[in-house]
């Protein structure tokens, strides 16, 4: 497939590219055309299921599926894990209804124009760059699953050994070369073009390991199905 370079996270009115992966938790192909005509779908761009907050950010957007499709929009996570490690995971960590698939080289989140972060010691430049001393400033504050706010790089190693998540040389792969990948959720319209969006790219980083409420994201379905 033809790659798609943008300047920033596609905007609402961006007609979405058409990508084309492996399914994970299904056989063959998905392709954004087979969704044209049909139906509105949220498509959510995700890192690897390396990092544990990208895991539950999956099990949140699987958990509002049945909602979504009450509303006849679709749903497709995008993992940036390797089809067989992906596989196994699902395989045994099982979400009901979950449409995913798999992009180990990336090639959806750069052409929904998601950057991916360099890390560096100091030096910031959001969303190109960012320093390693702003990360270990931010905190992590999950009251239900750390002991305390915490920095991204302590609560990570926390939630891994909690979920019994043990990074494999797969993964390692792709840290090596997605470790900084924005992740993103973009809401198309019936004739794939984008409605709705939710990245971390906005407001220099204060957005990053968020995500979108509920009700913010169903608000916006409703109006995309509308």
């Amino acid at each position: 497939m033809s790659e798609h370079h943008v300047d920033g996270p596609l905007q609402p009115g961006d007609r979405a590219p058409n990508i084309v992966l492996d399914a994970i938790t299904r056989d063959g192909k998905v392709a954004l055309e087979d969704f044209r005509g049909h139906s509105p779908i949220l498509v959510g761009l995700f890192r690897g299921l390396h990092c544990p907050f990208c895991r539950r950010h999956i099990a949140a957007q699987a958990q509002l599926d049945a909602a979504l499709r009450d509303k006849g929009v679709e749903s497709l996570t995008v993992v940036h894990t390797p089809i067989d490690r992906a596989r196994l995971y699902f395989r045994y960590h099982p979400l009901p209804n979950l449409f995913a698939a798999s992009d180990p080289e990336r090639v959806s989140h750069r052409a929904f124009g998601l950057p991916n972060l360099e890390f560096t010691e100091s030096e910031t430049e959001w969303p190109r760059k960012v320093g390693m001393n702003v990360v270990m400033g931010m905190q992590m504050n999950l009251p239900d699953e750390l002991p305390e706010p915490m920095n991204p790089v302590a609560a990570s190693d926390i939630l891994n050994k909690k979920d019994g998540y043990e990074i494999t040389e797969a993964d390692q792969r792709m840290l090596a070369t997605g470790h900084g990948q924005l992740f993103g959720q973009f809401l198309l319209d019936r004739e794939g073009v984008v409605r709705w969006t939710f990245t971390e790219v906005p407001e220099g980083g204060r957005r990053m390991f968020g995500m979108p409420s509920p009700q913010e994201l169903m608000s916006a379905a409703s109006q995309v199905a509308g």
